[in-house]
């Protein structure tokens, strides 16, 4: 029987004004995973996630979502509609709203300004609002605007807001750059928790923080994927090795 991926990328090619941003690129994400993609600078990691959502448009190859839809024909807005939520590297919040007003305005549904305007929260919202605060660890900060969070904090609201609309897929772009040892962790933690629940794909540089949560690591280079693996498997690897330090190790040939 064929299995069934939440996320298909067979055959992909991405260039830019000559530059093979993306090369074959073969990608399977298993309903309920957590994925970790590192690589080098440039290896593509970026682009596949705008491939994914809509911001750009892949050249040749399959990009699905459960099998029976074609991403390549959706825009951004119905990418994003269907299940698919993406958190970018640099926290984007309401700064002028409380963190419970941020998830509020996130929540599944219409929340352009005139439905929040002309809306209320009921008793339903309140009680998502409380479990995705939970979810992140700040209900101790629900009335606190956004913009006086620390940059871990704003991390874990960006993480809510997305959790607000039940995505089914989440790509998050290197979520713990900038943060303390103590915030890594607490992270880390966060998404070993939504695993299952939601599949997630993490792209990240800090092997530290990739220890911790991945199960399995795809090792992007030059737009295609150069080895998965396990943690210890990708960081014995000859050819990642050679990849990272532009050198093989010493002894070999």
């Amino acid at each position: 029987m064929k299995q069934e991926f939440v996320l298909t990328l067979e055959g992909v090619n991405k260039s830019f004004e000559g530059f093979k941003a993306i090369s074959d690129l073969n990608f399977y994400l298993d309903d309920g995973e957590l994925r970790v993609v590192i690589g080098p600078n440039g290896a593509g990691k970026s682009t596949m996630l705008d491939l994914i959502t809509g911001r750009t448009r892949p050249d040749t190859g399959k990009i699905e979502f459960s099998r029976d839809t074609d991403l390549t024909r959706l825009n951004e807005a119905q990418i994003n509609r269907i299940g698919i939520g993406r958190k970018f590297q640099t926290p984007s919040v309401y700064v002028d709203h409380t963190v419970s007003e941020n998830i509020w305005l996130s929540l599944e549904g219409p929340r352009n300004v005139w439905a929040t305007l002309f809306s209320r929260v009921t008793p339903a919202h309140k009680e998502r609002i409380d479990q995705v605060l939970n979810l992140i660890g700040l209900t101790t900060k629900a009335n606190t605007k956004a913009g006086l969070l620390s940059h871990g904090q704003k991390q874990w609201l960006e993480i809510g807001m997305l959790l607000a609309q039940n995505p089914r897929v989440l790509l998050v772009d290197e979520p713990a750059a900038g943060m303390t040892d103590e915030e890594t962790v607490k992270t880390g933690e966060l998404l070993l928790s939504l695993a299952g629940k939601h599949s997630i794909v993490v792209i990240e540089h800090d092997m530290t923080f990739v220890r911790q949560i991945a199960s399995k690591v795809t090792v992007l280079h030059q737009g295609h994927v150069l080895k998965e693996g396990t943690v210890d498997q990708v960081q014995q690897d000859e050819q990642v090795i050679e990849v990272y330090l532009g050198r093989k190790k010493k002894g070999t040939h």
